[in-house]
């Protein structure tokens, strides 16, 4: 069913004429677009208590305190804190049984005559659901694409008034919500790489599966997740650090999965561009590898994050096939530093030109692209079935034209073979592992690691059923 998506103005002006719904908005640095809309397109009166836009900082130091960042979550959240109860303070004796409250604020930082990074903020709304009810809460941060000043300023109101709705109207259908957040805009202006519900009005949602579905619906191209489940923000978790990252389905973990990342990270630590630096570790996996038919299954999606958890990995989820668009996604954000470890079948890969018919330069350009900063590949040898023999990032054969591409980057290190790996581990497949759990041969067991094979058990993961 094709869902009727309202224009700006239609919503904002719907939200202006419910009577039962009252609030403050709050805007700093670039964000001051949200509230003009509700102004404009009359009866505003009657939806706005309080509309503050502190711009300078010593302003909004003076109002929510000092921040050590402007943009951030935390600064968000402070201002939320603060408004809804300085609303409760001065409304409450006097409209608290007929109205539902709630606080939109945003903390935005935009291009500008001195300033040309990368557009981005967070956007917040904590509201009531019934008047006197416990609020429930919204917070998501965005990235602007445009390149002109008054574009970002315009995608920023429209996002803002599209939280906003989608808050009141559309909270018991989350993804719906998510969807409608680009709604008169689209995804190639603005980004939502990161988004968190909370409050009784969402007990039932999973943040995890949300932060999928971003990624799914192609607000954005990765979501981020800390051992712990919690979804984040990649500036925030990736800020400063070295990054070490090995991608593949985990369906389920295998002890070569993590014998290769010890291996890497052996090697990765005693680079002397990361001795000393902070390393974040991850597993990435992509939107390919959850899918199975034309469907994610989410609990299957829920069950891998957890087990990655277990083993103190934060996780990531892209919609990123080729590596160089992984290489990318990185370099975005961290100019330290960055492994990708991988076993010789994927190597083979990126070295099939057919990935590479999108892009004018070929192999070269996504060559180009993914060394372009500090990358290294590490490379897990492969033991052939068939012949038996050990194939390395040294010796695996390229077709003839790219065999020099293929020795410059093994020569200049861009490529490096991973030493002092487990001989036993080699032989290891997560398909097969994956068949035989599902076909109940108890010698999966010695496949993956003993926590591993415990959660499989006690949850009964990937087809494992009492005799497994």
């Amino acid at each position: 069913m094709t869902r009727e998506v309202l224009g700006t103005h239609q919503k904002a002006l719907q939200i202006n004429l419910d009577p039962t719904k009252y609030g403050t908005f709050a805007e700093i640095g670039a964000g001051q677009e949200v509230a003009r809309w509700f102004f404009r397109v009359g009866g505003a009166s009657g939806t706005i208590a309080k509309s503050i836009s502190a711009y300078d900082m010593v302003v909004s130091d003076a109002i929510y305190g000092h921040a050590p960042r402007y943009v951030s979550r935390e600064r968000l959240e402070t201002m939320l804190e603060y408004e809804y109860n300085l609303l409760l303070e001065r409304l409450a004796k006097t409209r608290a049984s007929t109205t539902r409250f709630f606080v939109f604020a945003d903390t935005v930082v935009a291009r500008s005559y001195s300033r040309h990074d990368d557009a981005h903020g967070w956007l917040g709304i904590r509201f009531q659901t019934e008047p006197q009810h416990e609020p429930s809460q919204i917070v998501m941060h965005v990235r602007l694409w445009d390149k002109e000043n008054v574009q970002e300023q315009e995608a920023l109101g429209i996002v803002g008034v599209n939280l906003v709705h989608g808050a009141m109207y559309l909270r018991d259908d989350p993804e719906t919500l998510l969807q409608s957040l680009v709604d008169n805009i689209g995804s190639d202006r603005i980004e939502v790489d990161m988004i968190r519900f909370s409050g009784p009005a969402f007990a039932e949602v999973d943040n995890r599966i949300m932060a999928l579905k971003l990624v799914q619906n192609g607000l954005t191209d990765a979501a981020l997740f800390t051992t712990e489940g919690e979804v984040v923000q990649p500036a925030d978790a990736f800020y400063k650090k070295s990054l070490l990252v090995e991608r593949g389905s985990f369906r389920p973990i295998t002890k070569l999965t993590l014998d290769m990342f010890r291996c890497a990270q052996a090697q990765f630590v005693q680079d002397p561009k990361v001795q000393g630096e902070e390393v974040l570790t991850i597993m990435e996996m992509t939107l390919k590898s959850l899918t199975e038919g034309n469907a994610i299954d989410y609990r299957d999606f829920l069950d891998r994050v957890d087990i990655l958890g277990t083993l103190g990995k934060t996780v990531l989820v892209s919609d990123y096939l080729e590596y160089y668009r992984v290489a990318q996604y990185f370099f975005r954000y961290t100019k330290k530093m960055i492994g990708i470890a991988m076993g010789v079948p994927s190597l083979k890969e990126i070295f099939d030109e057919k990935y590479y018919a999108n892009l004018d330069g070929g192999i070269l350009e996504s060559f180009g692209r993914m060394f372009k900063n500090d990358l290294r590949l590490y490379v897990y040898p492969w033991l052939d079935p068939k012949s038996g023999a050990l194939i390395t990032a040294t010796n695996l054969r390229v077709t003839p034209n790219l065999a020099h591409l293929h020795a410059f980057a093994v020569e200049n290190k861009l490529i490096e073979n991973l030493k002092d790996y487990d001989q036993s581990c080699l032989g290891i497949a997560s398909r097969d592992v994956l068949q035989k759990i599902r076909a109940g041969d108890k010698s999966w067991e010695n496949l993956v690691p003993p926590q591993v094979a415990q959660i499989i058990r006690d949850r009964k993961l990937f087809g494992c059923k009492d005799k497994c």
